[in-house]
């Protein structure tokens, strides 16, 4: 009920002052009254146009003490007070009434794009199930500590970050991700507030607070992605500071210049023409509509999984030129498993394979993860020494006061480590070890292309966005998974810095070129490009505060449909640019000839504001993908 008021409140101005203007127009033309002329038609006319009026004159006078003298508001007030100085006073209502109207759908329509894209985003339930010993109970999530245990029912959403305790769930992650698809997740994995959980009762150990969780900073990422504004934005906002005092010294050369030339002058009706020149050139519309645009694209791109950092990220996807990819974890799923093992016989004993796995437990990258899933837990005998990581090429340490080598046969060759081994005859990634100077041997790891990466290359050539693959991998595993991808430009065996070298002469070459990776490991390359996108962005804290666009799962579909929601958007915001400054020209043209009455400018002002509006907010109801 309490809002019903508050509508009420927000709409009473405007419903006073239709009213008022309905009954006027009556006892003016319907069914003419005697007693509604002189002061009394005056009177009741100016009561219908201060509940409409009076709060545009205020802001009007706040602008110029401000310095700001040519607002819309200005150009709404001097327009109006003229038609009242000469007698239009029911179009001068009308021109208020319907301007304050064209602003209060203007605000709730900004209001429910923020409301929506908050809605979006914001899933975190406000009770959550804390366990204490063999008794629950429920607290407010944001009085939830890390540490504390929560239980989880089937078809309830997790409050907070934190790691599953149960040997399995399932949830299901289309709040966060857009991915309907359900996620199995085991025990010690990363869950996520706003997972729904689905088939049993699931213990979940909080990890971060409820302000520190991803999607708490991804909720307030988005919420001040429109403080970073797009170009068209920041134009059209400088052009209605320079145009807005044009018109208004056009609209007075309108009203004085004919003394000059017209041989029977009549003051009111120049005014007349200037005033309707005045209520058409204001540019509110524009204003308005061109920033919902683009709160169109950044809430439809977060009903798919993408995050925008800003408006402007929106226009620089749209004109992309070329799209340079890395391979793992970006085309493919980044899940590595032991596919062959070669050592010499003195090592089948296996007590070198735990060296090496306990050395790789020092990395992050998958190929760490892959080994000890072969190899199992780590040995606690194990003890390394003098750890330290050759970028990249691999691992070295001291174990049991001997060197142990890890990584790839570059390694081998920096420290002279003879073999036998001819490495470009290996398709898969190969890991090489040595002890104590001696080559030791070797594994392979396979890496596993992701479901939709073939389909979303065709969906980019086809969007005539050129596709290149650079990888730390070997050359022949980065061919092999270019020619299943259908990727005819590739580099495999690249460093960190030779990543940046490559990106920097496709760039000097393509165009608009944006990078596609993990957002932490390739930070330099992201940092050099037009766009930075990060994939699987709900893993990484790191990748949520260095790209400038998040995947929020790791499905490279999703890449076509972020330009594609770019180029929409763009389109869009084009479309109320030509439509507002077409009609606008025509019925300046047609009021300064004296063939348009305020009436026609009341639409060409409002309505065309009503009309652009409509056009942006449509982009949140398309389907993508």
């Amino acid at each position: 009920m309490k809002s019903e008021d508050n509508k009420l409140r927000f709409f009473a101005p405007a419903i006073v002052s239709f009213v008022m203007l309905m009954a006027g127009l009556g006892f003016d033309h319907v069914f003419p009254q005697e007693w509604f002329q002189g002061w009394i038609r005056v009177i009741w006319y100016a009561i219908a146009y201060l509940p409409v009026g009076l709060p545009v004159l205020k802001a009007a006078w706040g602008s110029i003490l401000k310095g700001g003298v040519f607002s819309e508001f200005f150009l709404m007030g001097i327009a109006t007070i003229g038609a009242f100085a000469i007698g239009e006073y029911p179009e001068g209502v009308a021109v208020m009434l319907f301007y304050s109207i064209g602003e209060i759908f203007q605000g709730m329509a900004v209001r429910r794009a923020k409301t929506n894209i908050k809605t979006l985003l914001d899933q975190r339930p406000d009770v959550v199930t804390v366990v204490e010993g063999n008794l629950t109970k429920d607290i407010q999530a944001s009085a939830a500590k890390i540490g504390d245990v929560l239980q989880l029912k089937p078809g309830e959403k997790l409050g907070l970050d934190g790691e599953l305790l149960s040997e399995k769930s399932s949830f299901n992650t289309s709040a966060l991700t857009g991915e309907s698809k359900p996620a199995t997740k085991e025990k010690g994995s990363q869950v996520l507030a706003g997972m729904v959980n689905l088939n049993k009762v699931a213990l979940v150990k909080v990890t971060a607070a409820f302000q520190d969780s991803k999607l708490s900073r991804i909720l307030e990422l988005v919420q001040n992605a429109t403080a970073q504004k797009a170009p068209t934005e920041l134009f059209i906002r400088k052009f209605a500071k320079i145009y807005t005092p044009i018109v208004v010294y056009l609209a007075i050369g309108i009203c004085f210049i004919p003394f000059l030339f017209a041989d029977n002058y009549d003051f009111s009706d120049w005014l007349y023409r200037a005033l309707i020149f005045l209520v058409v050139s204001c540019p509110c519309g524009l204003v308005i509509s061109i920033p919902l645009g683009y709160f169109g694209g950044i809430g439809a791109a977060g009903k798919n999984g993408i995050l925008f950092k800003g408006s402007n990220f929106l226009d620089s996807l749209a004109a992309i030129d070329e799209v340079v990819m890395d391979k793992t974890g970006t085309l493919t799923e980044g899940v590595f498993k032991v596919q062959e093992v070669h050592v010499k016989p003195k090592y089948e004993d296996g007590k070198l394979l735990h060296f090496v796995n306990a050395l790789e437990s020092k990395s992050t990258h998958p190929i760490a993860t892959a080994i000890k899933a072969y190899v199992g837990e780590l040995d606690p005998e194990v003890i390394l020494e003098q750890v330290e990581e050759i970028p990249g090429q691999g691992l070295r340490a001291t174990a049991e006061g001997k060197e142990l080598l890890v990584g790839n046969f570059k390694l081998m060759d920096k420290y002279a480590v003879s073999h036998d081994i001819d490495a470009s005859s290996i398709v898969y990634t190969t890991v090489a070890f040595a002890y104590d100077g001696e080559f030791v041997g070797y594994l392979t790891i396979a890496d596993k292309v992701k479901a939709d990466a073939q389909k979303a290359i065709a969906q980019l050539k086809s969007m005539n966005v050129g596709v290149t693959m650079l990888s730390g991998d070997k050359s022949s595993v980065v061919k092999a998974v270019a020619e299943k991808l259908g990727i005819a430009n590739f580099f495999g065996d690249l460093l960190p810095e030779d990543k940046v070298e490559k990106f920097k002469q496709i760039k000097a070459v393509k165009g608009k070129v944006a990078f596609i990776g993990d957002g932490v490991n390739d930070a330099p390359v992201v940092a050099i490009s037009d766009v930075g996108i990060a994939m699987g962005g709900l893993g990484s804290d790191a990748t949520i505060e260095t790209a400038d666009v998040v995947i929020q799962d790791d499905n490279p579909d999703k890449i076509p449909v972020a330009i594609l929601i770019g180029k929409k958007t763009k389109q869009i915001v084009w479309q109320n640019i030509g439509f507002a400054f077409g009609i606008k020209v025509l019925v300046l043209i047609l009021g300064a000839l004296g063939l348009a009455t305020m009436w026609s400018a009341v639409f060409a002002d409002v309505g065309v504001a009503l009309l652009a509006i409509l056009n942006a907010i449509r982009i949140q109801k398309m389907r993508f993908g």
